[in-house]
């Protein structure tokens, strides 16, 4: 099925006839409340470790029915304990979670950022360029604009949102105001309505129970003008025509929306962690879950992609609708394990988090015109307005991605036609590695970022000029230490279309490190048609 096909069979009476949020007020007990928060984390947590032993090991394909993916009495203590990077969303959460704490909701977007940028746990992509941006002085929403970060149209906001959904409850509204001040400091663009709509499917969450509905109601306040908004409408609308067939959905999302512009990890390659694409499983899990919570987690999770993350979020916003009592003993038991330990680089606790979420959620209901008693709350809700449209890497369109497996030791120059570049690499230490070593495995990868990891408290930092057509436009720095780092050496979007020289001076080389150039990706201002490319140099 194509997307003109799927555009005719829907007529203006269907169309018309789609949800839209409640307005009204919503009454519950505060246990109610609680549980529902209580919920929304725990199966968050859950989908995470459900979908680890698959994601990223299917990008570009489904987890096939007849595969298991593993769950058991004390997975989660196993992954805990095995990989604690695996929660990042979840410690990205608890770290907003604290910060709102701390300094109070009126907190502002500049102390949101900085203690986000100087969290001490691991980050990649959107975070991490967002976190590099803040450390140098590029405030939100700078630091996530697409301009100052590749990773601008990246899920990293998605993933971490759900605590917005959770402190602001039927508060629908006030929800993306929250996101506004968040989700700016990692993304913008497709990057930020990602989020947007996660935290809208959360907060929509306590007061709807059909899947179907709190969809609707998340997508509502995102621009229809916006590829985010058109790519989970097509999964709304495909719903409709094809109900009981996931796969189907899955195939049709392949064919249309499985394209990455910016992350440079994923242009031109099967790896995807754009925005919309991975927002898109996430709905289609809970449309096609029907409200099932184990089928809902089973779908996300083989969806492929970011395949923890995706159930993760999907199972939270049923934890939300179904309540932490309403969770299968199945899912929850092995949960219950390490509820009071403390996640990776934080002093944040499931438990802890559960409590915070609560009484920010009491503070917020009030502040909003609700009231909250001492068994009960009574939310205002309302359909927020539509939010300003935002659209990343306008004219500039992937043209070509050149393979270099080059090791840069003082300079580098490259010439192109286009637009615009990236450059995919990084700065390595050979104290403990050779050249030949990152060589063989790079070569058998897709970059080399984990040898920028290997002196992890070191304190080198490296200045690289980025000559353009034989003018400096910038110096980049390039701290080894993993916290500090800069994801990409070099970027450069929305120049004149045409013929460029770049040229890559490092002033303060060290010979107990080197930068290695993987890949480029090249952009042009209109999309390549040429099924035949030669080379750019």
């Amino acid at each position: 099925m194509n997307k003109l096909f799927l555009t005719l069979a829907l007529s203006a009476a269907s169309l018309s006839a789609l949800a839209a949020p409640v307005s009204g007020r919503v009454e519950m007990s505060r246990d109610e409340l609680m549980n529902k928060i209580k919920g929304g984390w725990a199966a968050q947590t859950i989908g995470v470790v459900f979908g680890a032993p698959v994601e990223f090991k299917f990008t570009g394909s489904y987890t096939q029915p007849y595969q298991p993916i593993p769950w058991s009495s004390h997975i989660v203590k196993y992954w805990w304990e095995k990989k604690p990077g695996l929660f990042d969303d979840i410690y990205n959460d608890c770290t907003f979670v604290e910060t709102f704490e701390k300094l109070g909701l009126d907190c502002t977007q500049e102390q949101l950022a900085k203690h986000f940028a100087y969290a001490d746990y691991h980050l990649a992509h959107a975070n991490q360029a967002g976190r590099y941006n803040i450390r140098q002085g590029i405030m939100p929403p700078a630091s996530g604009n697409w301009l100052n970060n590749p990773h601008a149209d990246d899920l990293d906001f998605q993933i971490e949102a759900d605590f917005i959904g959770l402190m602001a409850p039927g508060l629908h509204e006030e929800a993306l105001r929250i996101a506004d001040k968040v989700g700016h400091i990692m993304n913008s663009g497709d990057g930020f309505y990602g989020g947007a709509f996660v935290a809208g499917l959360y907060s929509t969450a306590f007061y709807l129970d059909n899947p179907r509905d709190i969809v609707e109601a998340a997508l509502a306040p995102i621009p229809a003008e916006s590829t985010f908004y058109r790519c989970i409408r097509d999964v709304l609308d495909f719903h409709r025509l094809h109900p009981s067939d996931w796969v189907a959905c899955w195939e049709y999302l392949q064919r249309n929306w499985n394209i990455d512009v910016g992350c440079p990890k994923g242009a031109f390659l099967s790896f995807n962690i754009d925005a919309k694409l991975n927002s898109a499983f996430v709905a289609l899990a809970m449309l096609y879950g029907n409200g099932d919570f184990t089928e809902t987690l089973d779908i996300a999770a083989r969806c492929g992609q970011d395949a923890d993350c995706n159930p993760a979020t999907a199972g939270g916003v049923l934890g939300v609708m179904k309540g932490y009592d309403g969770i299968p003993a199945f899912w929850l038991d092995p949960l219950k394990e390490v509820e009071d330990l403390n996640f990776e680089g934080t002093d944040m606790s499931l438990a802890s988090s559960y409590r915070m979420s609560f009484n920010q959620a009491l503070q917020l209901i009030t502040k909003n015109g609700g009231e909250v008693t001492a068994d009960k709350v009574v939310i205002p809700t309302a359909a927020p307005a539509v939010l300003p449209l935002e659209q990343n890497f306008t004219n500039t369109y992937p043209l070509v991605r050149e393979r270099f497996d080059a090791f840069f030791d003082k300079e580098f120059e490259f010439s192109f036609t286009g637009n615009g570049f990236v450059i995919w690499g990084n700065i390595c230490c050979l104290r403990h590695i050779n050249k030949d070593y990152i060589n063989r495995v790079s070569t058998r990868h897709i970059g080399s970022e984990v040898f920028g990891l290997a002196e992890p408290d070191d304190k080198y930092v490296a200045n690289v000029e980025v000559w353009i057509d034989g003018k400096l436009d910038h110096v980049a720095r390039m701290p080894m230490r993993n916290t500090d780092r800069r994801v990409e050496p070099a970027w450069k979007y929305l120049l004149p279309e045409g013929h460029h020289t770049v040229r890559l001076v490092w002033t303060n080389p060290n010979k107990e490190y080197t930068i290695r150039i993987n890949d480029i990706m090249f952009y042009s201002d209109h999309p390549n048609t040429n099924r035949f490319y030669s080379n750019l140099k």
